[in-house]
């Protein structure tokens, strides 16, 4: 009997962590934390979430937070800070918020009534007017704000909505209710890296994350999906999705989300007016976009009729909207809603035009453009926090966004007081609010941290759709009034818990009669462009890591002899090539590991294939991440300085096997369409260009056994010659084997050939039947190599050969992806469509 009631008393290991944890975490006094209630014990969710959580070792624990942070590096999750060239890594927390069902119906319920709220101001600030005229919005509040585009008044939005996506700030106030502390209505982002941190901490911890019941995401992205897809005026619709471009703060973002949704990412040179319509230049013609999901802010949307200085956008969309031409998410001018000099209109607006009160309330905002709020302000200064009624700045304030006046120093504290008092419309005050807290894991332990949830609503037929979590953000300092993804900024993971059971649904089509397709879709003349030169790219970073490993021949192989004029024609072909300013004469070593390192010369190793990475950036939505990996990986490794020689070639040879395994990877992965042949076509015509320059260096009238034995190397065909010929290297079988041989797969009349199947299946853009400049040029090029013989090729002929290639590259280019002010192209080819 004893024994039984002291097993029974025994506390479990789980039992023990939790209560340490519990120990640890310091819940910060008068601010909400999500963890832990006003009595000290933990919220049930939690509970839950901490009870299963304990039951992993520290060991685990911290495995499976490597395996998270290692997928975010794999996949190359990122983002780019304002203001900041380079892009930074994603940090995300290792513990989500939790977020039980019954407070999130709570949630879910006040931001579709602002929604709706929203949608309805939108409505008459563009339409009748009657909110204005009736004094219920001050006009000073609106026309202040640089986002109301008169452009767009009486303009009425195609599929009847101002608002596509929806999202709101917030947070829990001092009382333990959400907040909203600003609403979203301009671009809204978040959404594809919540997407991204699902992925990861659901994969992280699978287990966990099942027996959790936490609410799936992928149903708000199916509904968001086909509500842009209903939009639309007929039943097949192009989406395509906005984007400023590689360089914008959140581009992975933007090339997920394409992914994903299977939409076109697009940028605003891929598009053009023709008609009533907006279409995009693709391969195949001008084919018409029926809705477009913006993420370029409106006044750069339209350079006729908005900023004429924005070359993000579109030419003439302002018109075709006028004409119901496309459906744009969101409409150009939904955000004035973002200003905070409406804010305080909110709460009679609601009663106003939803006859009932705001169920999810907003900071207390006291907008200065009125004479009543702004005496009050000036009065107790210190009490508020002051912002920009319009933007994130403070106007006269240069980089300064909300500040606490006693916080200032006096001087500055007295300009702002001025400011306020001569021109009150320019700012809010707002009431000081502690944001409320979350755990953090943080060596071992969890710590309280700030956050702000954003939460996304979708309009649908059926209402507005609420994506069950959102993007969370963690501030690393305590005393953070609000977070952006900035220095010390983690993101985090929302579960929303729920008792039951929970959908397992997914993007997968769910019906029988999706119409078969084999075709991924219309591939835009930017994205061609980018696949070509990302294969000349990588293929003139091969032909370089050639030539250096083709130094070390004397020093690895001392069988192969003297190769002194040999070497020497290396280097020069390297200076010539921009992969090394060292003189010729200069140590062998020292210009492999400049033409290898150098981050100044244009023709190295590594500024080829840094440069094959941005191409590579601009196609994240056509990219594989193993295929990204391998690009990523390999500039890292060559940004790494050799210590030496044998470091040097060592690393040329492992680069040279990762290009391999990206070329295995496009030839094995990429679906046969026109992507894919134009990658092909760029390493294809580049490797016939070097093959050509390496045969006129090295099998010229002059050529050595010696020179013969490195163009061998060079196109790696020194096995190939020594079956086929039992005589050392000699000038017209290379020759031969370089430049005609059509069986080899290093020659250029191999290339040759590939070039003309890749050009021949793509489409043909004019009409009459007659042969295009492309084909022509490449089908010259095979009669040519087809019926010349090696011992006529001399080095006239072979420099004649490369002008030949150099201008098909150039043919191609100036077909498919034209530039300046060809590229507007208003007619098309085969018409329409």
């Amino acid at each position: 009997m004893a024994q039984g009631g002291s097993q029974a008393k025994r506390v479990r290991p789980r039992d023990r962590k939790v209560a340490q944890w519990m120990r640890d975490y310091t819940r910060l006094p008068g601010i909400p934390d999500e963890f832990l209630g006003d009595d000290g014990v933990p919220r049930p969710v939690w509970s839950r979430y901490f009870d299963a959580f304990a039951a992993l070792t520290p060991d685990e624990i911290e495995r499976r937070f490597g395996a998270a942070d290692r997928h975010l590096r794999d996949a190359g999750v990122t983002y780019r800070a304002p203001g900041e060239a380079a892009e930074r890594a994603w940090s995300l927390s290792h513990v989500p918020l939790l977020i039980d069902d019954a407070e999130w119906r709570q949630i879910s319920e006040g931001i579709a009534q602002r929604a709706t709220l929203l949608e309805h101001v939108l409505q008459d600030l563009y339409g009748d007017g009657r909110l204005i005229a009736s004094g219920a919005i001050p006009p000073a509040a609106i026309a202040g704000s640089p986002e109301y585009l008169r452009a767009m008044a009486g303009v009425k939005p195609p599929a009847g909505r101002y608002l596509r996506l929806y999202a709101a700030d917030i947070g829990r106030g001092p009382d333990g209710r959400w907040w909203v502390l600003g609403d979203r209505t301009q671009a809204p982002s978040g959404m594809g890296y919540a997407l991204e941190n699902r992925l990861v901490l659901s994969r992280a911890f699978t287990d966990l994350y099942k027996s959790m019941n936490v609410e799936r995401v992928a149903p708000f992205f199916e509904a968001f999906r086909d509500s842009l897809r209903a939009s639309a005026d007929r039943d097949e619709p192009r989406i395509g999705l906005l984007t400023p471009g590689p360089f914008s703060e959140t581009y992975f973002e933007h090339a997920t989300l394409a992914r994903y949704l299977g939409f076109l990412l697009v940028e605003g040179d891929d598009l053009a007016v023709s008609g009533d319509r907006i279409h995009i230049r693709t391969v195949a013609g001008l084919k018409r976009l029926d809705v477009l999901l913006r993420r370029v802010d409106s006044n750069s949307l339209d350079p006729l009729e908005l900023d004429a200085s924005s070359q993000l956008g579109v030419p003439g969309l302002v018109d075709v909207l006028r004409k119901s031409g496309v459906v744009v998410a969101n409409m150009p001018g939904a955000g004035v809603i973002e200003a905070r000099s409406l804010l305080g209109f909110l709460p009679s607006l609601s009663r106003r035009l939803l006859g009932e009160d705001l169920k999810m309330p907003h900071i207390a905002t006291w907008w200065c453009g009125q004479a009543s709020a702004r005496e009050e302000v000036l009065s107790r200064l210190d009490d508020f926090v002051i912002e920009g009624a319009y933007g994130p700045t403070l106007p006269g304030f240069a980089h300064m966004g909300p500040v606490l006046p006693a916080e200032l120093p006096p001087v500055v504290r007295d300009h702002l007081r001025e400011a306020i008092a001569t021109r009150g419309m320019d700012y809010v005050a707002q009431e000081q609010v502690r944001l409320s807290t979350t755990p953090g894991w943080d060596d071992g332990k969890l710590a309280p941290r700030p956050f702000v949830l954003r939460v996304f609503a979708a309009a649908t037929e059926d209402g507005w759709t609420i994506m069950p979590g959102g993007f969370c953000r963690i501030a690393e300092r305590l005393d953070s009034r609000a977070v952006s993804m900035g220095e010390g900024a983690r993101a985090a993971d929302v579960w929303v818990v729920s008792e039951g059971a929970v959908s397992t649904a997914s993007l997968l089509p769910a019906v029988e009669n999706v119409r078969i397709r084999r075709i991924t879709g219309l591939l835009p003349s930017r994205a061609a462009d980018n696949l070509f030169w990302l294969g000349r790219y990588l293929e003139r970073a091969e032909a370089t890591l050639r030539l250096v490993r083709a130094l070390s021949v004397p020093q690895r192989d001392p069988g192969k002899g003297p190769l002194h004029q040999a070497i020497e024609r290396i280097q020069r072909l390297l200076i010539s090539w921009g992969a090394t300013s060292l003189a010729a004469r200069a140590q062998t070593a020292k210009i492999a590991a400049d033409a290898l390192h150098s981050e100044e010369q244009f023709g190295s190793a590594l500024s080829l294939i840094r440069a094959a990475q941005r191409n590579a950036s601009s196609l994240r939505e056509r990219l594989s991440p193993d295929a990204w990996q391998v690009i990523t990986q390999t500039a890292d490794r060559l940004a790494l300085p050799a210590e030496d020689e044998e470091a040097v070639i060592g690393l040329a040879e492992i680069t040279l096997q990762e290009l391999a395994s990206f070329s295995g990877l496009s030839q094995e992965n990429m679906n046969r369409a026109a992507g894919w042949r134009f990658l092909r076509l760029g390493r294809r015509v580049e490797r016939a260009i070097n093959t050509t320059r390496w045969t006129r260096q090295f099998a010229g009238e002059d050529a050595t056994a010696e020179d013969l034995d490195v163009l061998l190397t060079l196109i790696d065909c020194q096995i190939t010659y020594r079956s086929r010929y039992l005589v050392a290297p000699l000038l017209a079988p290379v020759r031969d084997l370089a430049v005609l041989d059509p069986y080899n797969p290093r020659s250029v009349a191999f290339q040759v050939e590939e070039l003309n199947e890749h050009i021949a299946s793509l489409p043909t853009l004019k009409e009459g039947g007659l042969i295009e400049r492309p084909q022509r040029l490449a089908v010259a090029l095979k009669a040519t190599l087809t019926t010349a013989e090696a011992s006529d090729l001399d080095s006239r002929k072979l420099f004649a050969l490369e002008q030949d290639l150099l201008s098909l590259a150039d043919a191609i280019g100036s077909h498919y992806f034209p530039h300046g002010a060809s590229a507007t192209r208003p007619e098309k080819l085969t018409g329409l469509a």
